[in-house]
């Protein structure tokens, strides 16, 4: 299986530690839009005991059909948080005047950017948060898109700014992502960001939406990761690296699984939490796993299908029949992290309104 995955991939200023709070509704203080807590507040001293008792390894016990895992249902969950965001912008505009706006550039024609886009937007308008978007083909310059780019850092009523990725090869991704100021970095991949996410005693200004809702559908469905054995599929900028950033600050152990890992399989089934973010279709299989282990599956992969109403369906990293009998929980591809991905897009959209207009 790692063979395959390797020929697979062969083709194909530091900020107020506080800024980033947890939201609250003001007709009930006890709801939370989200679970996660500011990091600065994870932190604690790294004190080691001794232990000299002797580790004896556990065997991998064979799965059988009787167990079936829990489905974490993201598109419930991600209901209820843009619901209480939207109950948070209504409040912002009953008492300031003001609503938050997200700025969003797509280049070029893939479907999955634009079913990504198109779901931003509608998030958008049931949240009341205003969208604007700049569309360009794929034949596009640099200075074409860093215009763009430079308009929204300038416009006041942007408190939001993403660039859809990927983008054509033409295009220098990072050249370009380095233009978008900090403040309006909701995406969480400017260095700084991801710079301080890294670093104990720093909070970053965003945290990346599919790790942030990665951690927020762990803590929703009761799982502890302090002290857990985690393991992470796939090490991108994007997804991968900070995900395992992410499961660091809030004290799990944390190994990266990537296309060169020999025996991928024998370090994943040792894990009680796997996050599986490779874009490659059914790489995980039943017996990967360790019996009970919490499956967190962000790969999508757009499989041709003429029944299906955009003409393709998406299945993730995980093969989904053989995990559900050795899992004890796992997100499903579609309606997992998909939909989590976009809640928290709104969360830090709403943060950095909250940032520009001091309003709490």
């Amino acid at each position: 299986m790692a063979f395959v995955w390797h020929k697979w991939l062969r083709k194909s200023i530091r900020f107020p530690s506080t800024s980033r709070a947890l939201f609250t509704l003001k007709s009930d203080p006890s709801q939370e839009i989200i679970k996660s807590p500011p990091l600065l507040s994870l932190d604690l001293p790294d004190v080691w005991t001794s232990n000299s008792k002797y580790f004896d390894p556990p065997s991998i016990r064979e799965c059988t059909n009787e167990c079936s895992a829990r489905v974490i249902d993201g598109k419930l969950v991600a209901e209820k948080i843009r619901a209480g965001i939207a109950a948070e912008v209504m409040r912002m505009k009953e008492s300031i005047g003001k609503v938050p706006g997200l700025a969003v550039i797509l280049v070029g024609q893939r479907r999955d950017s634009k079913t990504y886009v198109r779901n931003k937007r509608i998030a958008c308008e049931e949240a009341g948060i205003n969208f604007v978007m700049a569309k360009f083909p794929d034949t596009c310059s640099e200075d074409e898109v860093c215009e763009a780019l430079s308009s929204f850092n300038e416009n006041p009523s942007v408190h939001g700014i993403l660039v859809q990725l990927p983008l054509p090869h033409h295009l220098d991704e990072e050249k370009i992502l380095n233009e978008l100021r900090l403040e309006k970095d909701v995406d969480g991949f400017h260095p700084l960001n991801i710079g301080n996410l890294a670093m104990r005693g720093r909070e970053p200004l965003f945290i990346p939406c599919t790790p942030k809702g990665c951690v927020e559908l762990l803590l929703r469905s009761g799982v502890d990761i302090m002290g857990k054995r985690a393991v992470v599929i796939g090490r991108s900028n994007i997804v991968g690296l900070p995900t395992s950033l992410l499961l660091q600050r809030h004290h799990a152990t944390v190994s990266t699984v990537h296309a060169l890992t020999k025996n991928p399989e024998q370090i994943t089934c040792e894990a009680d939490i796997v996050v599986t973010a490779a874009g490659v279709p059914n790489l995980v299989r039943g017996n990967w796993l360790k019996p009970g282990a919490v499956v967190i599956d962000v790969g999508t992969y757009p499989l041709e299908d003429s029944t299906s109403e955009y003409g393709y369906r998406l299945i993730g990293d995980v093969c989904y029949e053989e995990a559900v009998a050795v899992a004890s929980a796992i997100t499903p591809v579609p309606g997992g992290v998909g939909p989590m991905t976009i809640a928290m897009l709104l969360v830090n959209t709403l943060d950095s309104a909250k940032r520009a207009f001091n309003f709490s």
